[in-house]
């Protein structure tokens, strides 16, 4: 497999996997609660193509400026941080709720209005640094397609079968997966970097 593939398929799976049971899902359904499916899954991808396009090009700088063998400590450590964030797991807030009360009475676009909760929601989230920290390694235009690919494809599986998931998945049960997977991800990024497997 190439740079490119390679990068879009373990971004895609990676962000999948960070997106299960964060906030950005429970975003997705509270607004598909209220507005068109189709018109929330535009608002997301938009939204998710602008944010993860600003991470790769972050982690591309970063992956740049840094050794190679620092750069796999580095991103094993944080895919160990995001492990624990999972685990911990997400809530809305209010504001997350003030957004979407927003949206409905004052009429705007449901597309527009989910694409700013979704730009506003993802700065500083864990998908976002682990698509920063998947761009320092891989192949950038990889990367981008698999992160936004992974990160729309797990809000719709939110939107689509959140409510046949939550009364037979238990929420802590996808959490505990999730953050399994990312110790593996950063236990063996760790190994590569300092013993150069």
């Amino acid at each position: 497999m190439d740079g490119f593939s390679s990068a879009l398929v373990v971004a895609l799976v990676t962000i999948f996997v960070a997106e299960m049971g964060d906030k950005s899902q429970l975003l997705a359904m509270a607004f598909a609660a209220t507005f068109k499916t189709s018109q929330i899954l535009v608002g997301i991808t938009i939204a998710t193509a602008v944010v993860h396009m600003v991470s790769v090009l972050i982690g591309s700088v970063l992956g740049a400026a840094i050794p190679t063998r620092a750069v796999s400590v580095v991103a094993g450590l944080a895919f160990l941080g995001f492990a624990w964030w999972t685990l911990r797991g997400d809530e809305l807030d209010d504001s997350d709720s003030r957004l979407i009360e927003e949206a409905e009475r004052s009429g705007r676009s449901p597309v527009v209005a989910a694409s700013v909760a979704f730009g506003v929601s993802e700065l500083g989230d864990k998908t976002m640094l682990a698509t920063i920290t998947l761009a320092a390694q891989n192949d950038v235009i990889g990367t981008w397609l698999g992160s936004t690919i992974g990160m729309v494809a797990a809000d719709a599986v939110a939107i689509g079968v959140g409510a046949w998931l939550g009364n037979r998945l238990p929420e802590r049960v996808v959490r505990i997966g999730a953050s399994v997977l990312f110790v593996a991800f950063g236990a063996y990024l760790i190994a590569e970097g300092a013993f150069g497997w």
